[in-house]
Parts: structure tokens; C-alpha cells; sequence
């Protein structure tokens, strides 16, 4: 509100000025007037005819009588304006001196007096003036309007501008020793960094750099970093603009847009351009429900023209980023435009710990944070997950009063992100605290006895994230490609919460549909995927294209048989019934265990892996299990940080008296 206000202060002064000037000239002209007629002409050449005026004097410019009467014993002074001075003077000149004639020892005094030349403009300045006043305030109010119909047209015009962000490299500060977990992709982008410092030891060779380069891989894995680290390492201008930025209502903006992004990027070469999400713009063409007239498409044919038009010195590189490559037209892949695609995976446990390292840097940790092993507890994370990992820590750790970001805090904020925050204060029936215990100790007890099965982390019956009422944490263990036996014993793993719901309860309900929709998922992408169905055979009826973009799939027919239909259906129904029973016989025959953990659960509300690991070899609980919570004890933890910070002072005041000495 400040802000508005500050920006508009001119506005607001020039609204206020309005009424004040109107009530201002209602004065003044009503000031001119206001003693215009208050006293008859005729009753003041009478009182000189009376003999009743002792004292007078005439202003001969203005007119303004100001006289005395005989009878005011006070001397009271009364003023008049005569309407004209020549006939005034005509009309009591003959009283005046009768008067003086006959009275000689006590006569009328007068006096004229002869007005300044500037007395009639004098009188005229506040009309003047004002009138100057309101001829500026409509002069600056047409500027104004005229200014912004100027700036509508010109921002109307300036739509066929880029707006990028231009950075020179100097001052960035994003380097490749900034980006962790992505060794490969660095080492392939060196070589565009030595080309942009040393372009001639490669123009001497008639070596061609790429002129353009895709980054490739899932959101959050740094392919916007790399490209800054580029810039950065190289010192080269960086020119950065997401794919959506050249897409307006306006029929041939996006196009003209490309052409004064590539003439900006040619001024300041050697430079980098880089374009964020190109899918936006260079998805694949006659996809489109206008066809070859949308807008996309002459966006894109643009594109592909400057790419290629660039020269072999032209020190112009192109760097793009996507997380769809599937959907780019081929013409924008081929070589000559993008050369080169460098796909940045998922870091490994190696990079993970890398970027760990690198988002831990002014944090302090705990004696008890050991980032190799939360690296090898976060398969599947990617850097701005991790980031956003320690961040969450640190959060927790500001929260609970601590001096240090300890494992716990960690642990717990894995658990935030991943699966969303803690609903503690729902209250739920005993009923349904039953239902969700027993749910949840079918997921666990049905993957303890399944070969190969992730062993679990936690379990928990306080609900979390969207909708659900529990949870079994599991903690994977490879990073490898899923087999056919590990997807069906995943599938006895999802079933387990519905079948310990009719085994404990003799009823279902509706929190497995998750559950169900999940694991027939798996089993449909095993029969027409990836050909793992011994009856369908080795086929794959699956085009890829799972959904629909920019009308590509629009109308799309499957390519199999309405009988090939049927024994899908059929075949996934039988894996499906196969699984279902496996469960159902893993957990009669270990339904002590169930029950023993769903009670646990019921009282504790959540247990930790070691628990349940104890609880199904030994049938107890640990006996150096804690069964506080992790909010109730952060004394003990911050004990720990108060001691290693402790340490270190000592070490400190150590050193200093070996110094001295």
C-alpha cells in the first residue's frame, strides 16, 4: 500500500489540487463582488447633501470612498465604491463647497488620492494567476495522457523485443566448483568454456565448436546451474530467457522475438544464450490444432533459421534446457543446431554426497551427521531436493533451540519432505486408529517376508500429506533397473494393507484404492510395456505416447485388436489375483506379527525400523529403544552440539597457549 502510494504521489496531489482550486476562484470572484452593491449610490450623494459627512477621501483609480459621518462620535471609518469617479465627483462637488462656504471655521476635509499605473493589473494578478495555474495543471494532464498512450504504443511495439536477462560472466558467481554431483556433464562443458577464452587455437584447425548444446534430464538435477557455471567460468556475457517468453497473443511476436534475441547475442559475442524450457516453443510441428499457421510453429521455424544461419566464428552458443525432450521436433535436434545432448541424471550416491558437502557450507552440523550415509538414505533425490533437504533441517533445528543441525533433524525433515507434514492434531475414532494400525502393519509384515523387499524405515499411524490416514517408510537399497520378480513382490507389498483390513477386521475399505491403482499400474506396464506376461509374450503394445500434447495423440487409436484387448485385461487381472493371494497366505501364516505390530502401533503411534525389525525377529521391543518422539527430546541433542562447540573452543584456547609460548 506504501509502495502504490509513493509511486502515485503526483496523482494523488493533482486530485487534491482539483477541488481546492475550485473553491479558491469561487472565493476570489465572490471576493470582487462583495462589496459591489451593500449601499444604495443615492443614499451617499445624500448624506453629502444632508451635511452629514465631516471627513472623506477618494481613491481616484480604484473608486474607493472611504469617508466619516458628523454624527459617529467614535470616528468610525466607512468605505464605498462609487461606481464612477468623474460623476461622483459631479455630484457632490456643489454640497461640498456650499458647505465649506457657509462653515468656514469647521469645513469638510477631503482628500484625492491618485492611484499607482499598475493598480488595475494589480487588481487583475489573482485572476491572472489562477488562470495560469489551470492552463499548467491541463497541459500536464494531456502530457500524461498522451504518455501513457505513447507507452501503450510503444510497449505495443516493443512486444517484437526480447526481454532477457543479460549477466556478464564477471559478475557471477556461480562456478563449477558450485555445482556438485554432475562430474561428466562439467567435463563435456569445459570444452565450451576453453573455446570461449581460446577461440582460436580451435578456428586454426578448422575445428568447429557445437553451436548448440540440450541439457536433458528431470527437474531440479542443475541444468540451469550448469549453464550459469558456464558463463561464470568462461566470463562471457549470459543471456538468459525461458521458452514461454516468446510466445504472445500477437501473430508473429515469438518470431521477431528469436530474431532480436540472436542480434542481441551477435552484438555481444563471444556470449552464451541460454533457453529455459525450449519445449515450450520447439515442441514437434503439425502437432497443433491450427497446423502450420500456429503461432508455436512460425516461433519455432524462426528459431531453427538463426540457428543456423550462425557463421563458424560467430562465438555464439546456444544452450537449452528440458525435461521433454521426447516432444522436440527432430529438425531442432539434428546437427547444426543442437550438436550436442548432455543429460543430466539423478545424482548417484557419490554425487550426492558431493552436493550435500556443497549445501551444508556455513551450516553447523552435529558430531552425529554423517553425509555419506545420508546419501545413500536419499536414492532418488536430486540437488534442489537435497538443497532443499538441508534447508528444512536447518529450519527444524532454529525451531527445537539448537545449537547445530543434528542426524534427527535430518531424519525428520527427509521425512517432511518426502512425505509431507505431521497431522498431530487430527483426532481420529478408535475405530479408525485400528484400521489405519492394521493397514499399515499389513504393508510392513507382508515386504518383511517378501525376498528382496526394501526393508522399512518407519511406520506411523499419524496421518501426513494429502488424505492419508498413515504411512510405511521404506528405504531403498540399489539404484538399478526394476525386475520382473521385484515388481511382484511390490505387488504383495501394496496388497498387504487390504488384506490385513479383511483378515483382522473381516471388512475393507477405501484406503487401499492408492494402493490398487498403483499396483495395477505396474502390472499393465509389465504386460503391454515391457513384455514380462508369459502369455502375452515378448511384445509391447504400448506406442509410448501417454498422453496428449498439442494435440498429438488427438484421436489416437490403440494399435492391437480388440481380442489382443481382452487377454490384456485377462492377463492382468491373473497376475493381479496371483499376487492378492500370495499376500493373503504371507500374512495368515505370520498374523501373530501383524498383530503385534499393529498394537505397537496403536499405542506408540509410530515406530522406527529397528523397532519393527526387533519386534518381528523377537517379538519385543529393543531394549535401547528411546520411545520418546523427536520433538520431546531436543535437550539431549543440543547437550551434544553444546559439547562439540565445547571442543572446540578448547582446541582453540589450546593453540593460542601453544602459540604464545
Amino acid at each position: 500500500m506504501r509502495k502504490n502510494l509513493s509511486q502515485n504521489w503526483k496523482s494523488i496531489i493533482f486530485y487534491i489540487l482539483i477541488p481546492i482550486m475550485l473553491i479558491g476562484a469561487i472565493f476570489l470572484f465572490s471576493g470582487q463582488n462583495r462589496n459591489a452593491v451593500t449601499t444604495n449610490y443615492s443614499e451617499i450623494v445624500n448624506l453629502f447633501r444632508t451635511d452629514k459627512v465631516s471627513e472623506y477621501e477618494l481613491d481616484l483609480s480604484s473608486g474607493q470612498l472611504t469617508y466619516t459621518l458628523t454624527t459617529d462620535k467614535k470616528g468610525t471609518i466607512n468605505k464605498y465604491t462609487v461606481p464612477s469617479v468623474s460623476y461622483f465627483l459631479d455630484d457632490i462637488s456643489d454640497y461640498v463647497k456650499d458647505y465649506n462656504d457657509a462653515h468656514p471655521d469647521k469645513p469638510i476635509t477631503y482628500n484625492y488620492k491618485k492611484g499607482s499605473t499598475n493598480t488595475w493589473w494589480m487588481s487583475m494578478l489573482p485572476t491572472f494567476i489562477f488562470t495560469i495555474i489551470i492552463v499548467l495543471m491541463f497541459v500536464w494532464l494531456m502530457r500524461k495522457m498522451t504518455g501513457s498512450i505513447s507507452s501503450e504504443t510503444n510497449r505495443t511495439l516493443g512486444f517484437g523485443k526480447i526481454k532477457s536477462k543479460t549477466q556478464s560472466g564477471e559478475e557471477s558467481d556461480k562456478k563449477f566448483e558450485d555445482v556438485a554431483g554432475c562430474e561428466e556433464e562439467k567435463a563435456e562443458l569445459e570444452e565450451l568454456v576453453d573455446f570461449l577464452k581460446n577461440s582460436e587455437k580451435y578456428t586454426e584447425l578448422g575445428a568447429r565448436i557445437p553451436k548448440g548444446v540440450l541439457l536433458v534430464g528431470p527437474p531440479g538435477t542443475g541444468k540451469t546451474l550448469l549453464a550459469k557455471a558456464v558463463a561464470g567460468e568462461a566470463g562471457a556475457p549470459f543471456l538468459s530467457i525461458s521458452g514461454s517468453d516468446f510466445v504472445e497473443m500477437y501473430v508473429g511476436v515469438g518470431a521477431s522475438r528469436v530474431r532480436d534475441l540472436f542480434e542481441q547475442a551477435k552484438k555481444k559475442a563471444p556470449c552464451i544464450v541460454f533457453i529455459d524450457e525450449i519445449d515450450a516453443v520447439g515442441r514437434h510441428r503439425g502437432t497443433g490444432m491450427g497446423g502450420g499457421n500456429d503461432e508455436r510453429e512460425q516461433t519455432l521455424n524462426q528459431l531453427l533459421v538463426e540457428m543456423d544461419g550462425f557463421g563458424s566464428n560467430s562465438g555464439v552458443i546456444v544452450i537449452a534446457a528440458t525435461n521433454r525432450p521426447d516432444v522436440l521436433d527432430p529438425a531442432l535436434l539434428r546437427p547444426g543446431r543442437f550438436d550436442r545432448q548432455i543429460t543430466v541424471n539423478r545424482p548417484d550416491a557419490q554425487g550426492r554426497e558431493d552436493i550435500l558437502k556443497v549445501h551444508s557450507k556455513g551450516k553447523p552440523l552435529a558430531p552425529d551427521v554423517d553425509l555419506h550415509e545420508i546419501a545413500k538414505d536419499t536414492i532418488g533425490f536430486t540437488g534442489a531436493d537435497l538443497e532443499n533437504l538441508m534447508n528444512e533441517a536447518a529450519l527444524l533445528a532454529v525451531r527445537r533451540k539448537k545449537k547445530a543441525i543434528t542426524l534427527q533433524d535430518i531424519i525428520d525433515a527427509t521425512s517432511r519432505v518426502e512425505l509431507g507434514t505431521e497431522k498431530k492434531s487430527h483426532k481420529f475414532s478408535e475405530k479408525a486408529k485400528k484400521l489405519t494400525a492394521f493397514h499399515e502393519a499389513g504393508h510392513a509384515v507382508a515386504s518383511f517376508y517378501t525376498e528382496g523387499h526394501d526393508p522399512v524405515r518407519e511406520i506411523s499411524i499419524v496421518p501426513r500429506g494429502l488424505g492419508a490416514g498413515g504411512y510405511t517408510w521404506y528405504t531403498p537399497q540399489e539404484e538399478n533397473y526394476n525386475s520382473r520378480k521385484e515388481m511382484l513382490d511390490n505387488l504383495v507389498s501394496m496388497f498387504g494393507g487390504r488384506v490385513a483390513e479383511a483378515l483382522a477386521l473381516d471388512d475393507i475399505s477405501t484406503g487401499a484404492s492408492n494402493d490398487l491403482q498403483r499396483a495395477t499400474e505396474i502390472v499393465r506396464d509389465m504386460v503391454i510395456k515391457y513384455g514380462m506376461s508369459e502369455n502375452i509374450g515378448p511384445v509391447v503394445y504400448d506406442s509410448g505416447n501417454g498422453e496428449v500434447f498439442l494435440g498429438k495423440d488427438y484421436g489416437h487409436v490403440n494399435n492391437y485388436s480388440e481380442a489382443t484387448s481382452a487377454r490384456i485385461d485377462a492377463e492382468v487381472e491373473k497376475i493381479m489375483r496371483e499376487a492378492y493371494e500370495k499376500t493373503v497366505a504371507i500374512l495368515k501364516e505370520h498374523y501373530d506379527k501383524l498383530e503385534l505390530v499393529a498394537n505397537t502401533l496403536l499405542e506408540k503411534e509410530k515406530i522406527s525400523g529397528e523397532v519393527f525389525e526387533s519386534l518381528m525377529k523377537f517379538g519385543t521391543l529393543p531394549t535401547s529403544e528411546e520411545t520418546s518422539s523427536t520433538d520431546d527430546a531436543p535437550a539431549e541433542i543440543e547437550t551434544v552440539a553444546e559439547a562439540q562447540s565445547e571442543v572446540v573452543e578448547t582446541a582453540q584456547a589450546t593453540q593460542t597457549e601453544n602459540t604464545e609460548e
